[in-house]
């Protein structure tokens, strides 16, 4: 029997994974990220040790490299989305429900913890924002979702936070950890495709995301660790990088105007 062509189709070569569906609407959370429209969304694996600072060449060398065109992918004369990780592309995994696809490529070598009962303390003065240049941590879980109907602008945004939310849930599951200090999401609709008002977890488009979400990082996380026969980290101490939000904040309670 022939598989039927995925709506978001996808492809990997040379380190580079490639998803694709003509005339998307794309929102990128990555360092070059925002809203932008073309036929193609990439997640580009960096090698061990990568120090480049020079995202936006240094993504147009990879995908040039691995034979992708970006000027005949991308009619519309935008960037296309690209995300970096130190998750080897051949791990990654793709996954299907409904009006929704996702792929995920996931490794939590640098874990970002979040404990209920923090020891306290103050703000580091040194703490900067992780990004995706952020070479010291090389783990990043990533995750690409396309949806074949048309959201409005604030679905569209919703969509990141119902992916971010599934992608959560499903790392601390699996590895106890809600995250990584460089995770990365893209999300994408079809304009033209068949309207649809809402996102949230209560909607087909939402219900969707979640369950693709899961598989997807679910089984990129198989691959990782239990395909390479590598352990995933119990705590941020046993980690190669990670970081404990251990500081509290303060509490207090909105004023009522009279």
């Amino acid at each position: 029997m022939t598989e039927p062509i995925p709506d978001y189709e996808a492809c990997r070569r040379d380190g580079v994974l490639r998803v694709r569906r003509e005339g998307t609407e794309w929102l990128s959370t990555g360092a070059d990220g925002g809203r932008t429209r073309g036929e193609c969304a990439y997640n580009v694996s960096v090698p061990e040790g990568w120090t480049r600072t020079d995202l936006a060449a240094y993504v147009d060398e990879r995908l040039e490299r691995a034979g992708f065109d970006v000027g005949d992918a991308d009619a519309s004369g935008e960037r296309p989305p690209a995300l970096l990780t130190g998750v080897d592309i051949a791990d990654a995994r793709g996954a299907r429900c409904g009006p929704v696809m996702a792929y995920a490529t996931a490794g939590v070598s640098n874990p970002a913890a979040l404990p209920m009962e923090p020891p306290g303390g103050s703000l580091p003065t040194d703490l900067e924002p992780a990004t995706d240049d952020d070479h010291s941590t090389p783990g990043t879980v990533n995750v690409v979702v396309g949806t074949t109907h048309s959201l409005p602008d604030g679905a569209l945004a919703n969509l990141i936070a119902v992916t971010a939310e599934a992608k959560a849930a499903t790392l601390l599951e699996t590895t106890g950890f809600p995250g990584t200090t460089t995770d990365a999401v893209v999300v994408g609709h079809d304009p033209d495709g068949r309207s649809t008002r809402f996102s949230g977890s209560g909607t087909a488009v939402g219900a969707a995301t979640r369950a693709c979400v899961r598989e997807a990082v679910r089984a990129s996380l198989s691959a990782h660790y239990e395909d390479h026969d590598v352990g995933c980290p119990a705590s941020v101490e046993e980690a190669t990088y990670g970081v404990s939000t251990d500081v509290r904040a303060t509490v207090f309670e909105p004023p009522t105007l009279e």
